[in-house]
């Protein structure tokens, strides 16, 4: 069992800067594709960026250019530096692991952002 705990949320104004951190229990990430979601009020969780095994990232077009997503090996913590934020951002966070053999999928408990304009 893996559990994803984030952490770095709170509140922002428009044009601030956030870094989410998301602590895994143990040593996953040559395992485990790492993702971020966001799910906004009254939406649908949607993707927001991935940092594979081999540490390729890919992002969505909404944040590509704004957003970064990293990893620590040393720590089992993935991060999400988010630049330039718009209050669009705005949405709860979730920490996503997918293992690449099993295809089991872990979810963090999720952390708020909130970009005020």
């Amino acid at each position: 069992q893996v559990q994803l705990v984030e952490s770095g949320g709170g509140l922002v104004q428009a044009g601030g800067s956030l870094r989410l951190s998301c602590a895994a229990s143990k040593n996953i990430f040559s395992t485990n594709r790492m993702g971020w979601y966001r799910q906004a009020p009254g939406q649908q969780r949607e993707f927001v960026a991935v940092i594979t095994t081999d540490g390729k990232t890919n992002y969505a077009d909404s944040v590509k250019g704004r957003f970064t997503i990293s990893r620590e090996n040393a720590k089992n913590t993935v991060y999400l530096q988010m630049d330039s934020l718009k209050p669009e951002d705005t949405a709860v966070y979730y920490c996503n692991a997918l293992n690449i053999g099993t295809i089991q999928i872990y979810w963090g408990q999720g952390t708020q952002v909130t970009v005020s304009s």
